[in-house]
């Protein structure tokens, strides 16, 4: 299979460039001069939102280290509509992509398409996010997410102080969780609670809310505004008297709208400190947040590497060849285990952001000013 997708992908290529040749234009920038057998073939590209200065750079690494292996890109944004994004797919097989590198907004409503994918021999890359419930997924590049889990829960044991068998507490936390729509969510939320829930049990840790299921406190979209309000929610129902000494959050743009919510409620002043607040992927808001003493820790996950392990799974694809994979049975999306490439998570707090977000070259001082 994967030599006949080679060969037919090699003539596409051929056919397309004498057909770009003859109209003397190339609508999609680059050269063909010295490609390969697939060298100049088109690679559709799928991304959740721009709302997200993550998604952002995802979807901008993903496309400079295609065009660098001599691909060309055909990038779009759903806008957190998952009929758009099916929509935006649909037109890029017919417009002839020979690959798709697809992050989903929701991850059970891409069946039908990724069958058209498949019927037209296009290898399906799952972003980040895992799609659920089809087999035409041929491989899965993201992140160790249930460590991304661990780190934020253990962030929390360890600035609490509970850590290494010490009876301190008992300590008020809430916890919130990714979008119900989105499979990582259940592996962050898992990783957090094996770290937490045995300080629950034992009441040093105490949900106040009483909101504890992973069903109670999912954030549909990841969206800042819908955790606002449920931190405000919580606040006034459950905190007339007592204080939030921690609360895990999956996600920067969720901490934001957790940290506006507690700072209405006069935490950060002298006599209501704000409570650790966990995070994930490291997004400028939040450093700056972090720098000031208000966030207090983030997951970062670099998207340099990720896009990269992308466009490789997508090159050796287009090959004949099998893409390089670390983990062949954690990610059962229902209907297969889709082979994944999982990078390394690190938690980043005040102590060590500059070495890890500035010397490591992913932002310049400035940005975080």
């Amino acid at each position: 299979m994967r030599n006949r997708r080679a060969a037919l992908s090699a003539v596409a290529a051929a056919s397309l460039a004498l057909t770009l040749a003859a109209c003397g234009q190339n609508s999609e920038g680059g050269s063909d001069e010295g490609a390969g057998d697939t060298k100049g073939a088109t690679i559709g590209i799928a991304m959740p939102t721009k709302s997200s200065e993550r998604w952002i750079a995802d979807g901008a690494n993903v496309e400079a280290n295609l065009k660098k292996a001599g691909y060309k890109t055909k990038l779009v944004y759903g806008e957190d509509d998952p009929d758009q994004q099916v929509s935006q797919i649909e037109n890029l097989i017919t417009q002839g992509v020979k690959a798709l590198i697809v992050a989903a907004i929701d991850n059970k409503s891409l069946n039908n398409v990724l069958q058209q994918a498949k019927d037209a021999d296009i290898p399906v890359i799952s972003y980040d996010r895992l799609i659920l419930g089809t087999e035409n997924v041929d491989y899965y590049a993201s992140f160790d997410n249930e460590k991304v889990g661990e780190l934020q829960g253990t962030y929390i044991v360890e600035k609490l102080g509970l850590k290494d068998g010490s009876e301190k507490g008992p300590f008020n936390i809430e916890l919130f969780a990714g979008s119900n729509d989105d499979n990582n969510t259940k592996y962050f939320f898992q990783g957090a609670m094996n770290v937490l829930k045995p300080y629950m049990d034992k009441k040093q840790l105490v949900v106040r809310s009483k909101q504890t299921a992973l069903n109670q406190v999912t954030t549909l979209r990841w969206d800042g505004g819908t955790a606002q309000k449920r931190m405000d929610d919580i606040l006034t129902s459950a905190y007339k008297s007592e204080q939030v000494d921690a609360v895990l959050s999956p996600y920067d743009g969720i901490s934001i709208g957790i940290l506006s919510a507690l700072k209405s409620d006069d935490y950060g002043s002298k006599s209501k400190p704000l409570p650790v607040v966990t995070g994930q992927d490291a997004e400028v808001a939040s450093v700056k947040s972090i720098a000031m003493g208000q966030q207090t820790q983030t997951v970062f996950k670099d998207l340099r590497k990720l896009a990269e392990v992308a466009a490789n799974m997508v090159d050796a694809s287009l090959n004949g060849k099998k893409p390089e994979i670390n983990d062949d049975k954690t990610y059962d999306n229902g209907a297969k285990v889709v082979p994944a490439y999982l990078l390394e998570p690190v938690s980043v707090d005040k102590d060590n952001y500059k070495e890890v977000l500035v010397d490591g070259g992913y932002y310049k001082e400035s940005d975080l000013k």
